[in-house]
């Protein structure tokens, strides 16, 4: 193994020399199988670190042109990481978004089940004569749809459409290695 491809994956992925040379180990050399290797064991990491307390973090506010107000609160485990400029420029990106795209809940576990119900009803009363495996299935993606709409974490992102909140945060987890969820926020608008 060259010094050249470890240094070429670790550019692409972003991950320790170590799990850089056990991933190319594993993977025989074979820089794109190694790559898979990384995202595989990232996505293990990425779910062991949600489970892992955040208490520590910033509190961001974004005001667009004195008309829209925007308070989040975005957590992480350390306040070493919470000073650093990476977490706060996310900090700032997360504020920006819930300016801009008006999310009305963190994410889909914060609407009230008596919302989502009002919501099938609604959605099932446009499918009339349609057969019930259909309905259902319209019911749910017009759901995930409503979903992407008030929940900031399944939102896109609006400074990078191919990605959603949650990929931004997911990706700042696996840079800094530690947990970051975003607690609340608060947007608000001028006259309303």
């Amino acid at each position: 193994m060259s010094n050249d491809l470890i240094k070429e994956v670790r550019e692409l992925t972003g991950a320790g020399m170590m799990d850089v040379k056990e991933a190319l180990d594993a993977s025989n050399g074979d820089k794109e199988a190694a790559i898979e290797y990384l995202r595989k064991k990232g996505a293990v990491k990425l779910t062991k670190k949600a489970d892992r307390v955040a208490n520590e973090g910033v509190v961001e506010s974004y005001i667009h042109s004195g008309r829209i107000g925007v308070l989040v609160e975005l957590n992480c485990e350390t306040d070493f990481v919470a000073r650093t400029d990476d977490f706060k420029n996310l900090a700032k990106d997360i504020a920006l978004h819930i300016a801009a795209a008006g999310p009305i809940f963190v994410s889909s576990a914060e609407i009230p089940l008596e919302t989502i119900e009002k919501e099938k009803e609604i959605y099932k009363e446009q499918t009339t004569g349609k057969p019930d495996d259909i309905v259902e299935k319209m019911i749910s993606g017009r759901l995930q749809k409503y979903f992407e709409e008030v929940c900031l974490l399944e939102q896109t992102f609006v400074k990078d459409p191919n990605l959603k909140i949650q990929d931004l945060i997911s990706t700042a987890v696996s840079k800094m290695g530690e947990n970051i969820q975003v607690r609340r926020f608060s947007r608000f608008v001028l006259g309303n």
